[in-house]
């Protein structure tokens, strides 16, 4: 009879250290939301489509982060025009990083967009909300202020545990 007592009460406390850890690595974070009252920046990088496991997708960031160390301050952006749903599905992603002018066999991307909403996202990469709940807080707060958003959202890399969200208006 004190079996199910103890395995409830030691499932308690698992459960309640699993939270706190998950509070402490930013799981419980909010997305701040902002309306931005300019044009997204230009961006220049290249374009990949093809698998996720395909070694030119590696190649193309690598690039990108050659590219990112000669530019201090840039940041890496990423744009997925097709999302995969598993690892043999087909992708298609921009690589690009914030700089006006393209050079050598990157391409740019400008944006006629003068306003955005920009989503800040702060957490530990293993608690992080994914994109679809990203997504999703934008759509409602775009809906809930009267915006439509163009269907472009871009991810910008701020460091291992923060990533901006922008989603340019219509």
């Amino acid at each position: 009879m004190k079996k199910p007592g103890i395995i409830g009460v030691a499932v308690a406390i698992l459960f309640g250290v699993g939270y706190y850890l998950f509070n402490q690595l930013g799981g419980n974070n909010p997305i701040e939301i902002s309306l931005i009252e300019e044009n997204p920046e230009t961006l220049s990088g290249k374009t990949f489509r093809g698998t996720p496991q395909d070694k030119k997708l590696e190649q193309i960031f690598r690039a990108i982060e050659t590219q990112q160390s000669l530019h201090p301050g840039s940041k890496i952006h990423t744009i997925y025009f097709i999302e995969p749903a598993g690892k043999l599905d087909t992708m298609e992603v921009f690589v690009g990083l914030n700089l006006p002018f393209a050079s050598g066999d990157l391409e740019s991307k400008s944006f006629v967009e003068s306003r955005y909403l920009l989503a800040k996202v702060k957490a530990n990469k293993w608690v992080m909300p994914g994109p679809y709940k990203v997504k999703s807080e934008l759509e409602n707060y775009a809906q809930i202020k009267n915006l439509t958003l163009s269907g472009t959202f871009i991810d910008k890399i701020i460091g291992e545990s923060e990533v901006h969200v922008i989603a340019p208006i219509k």
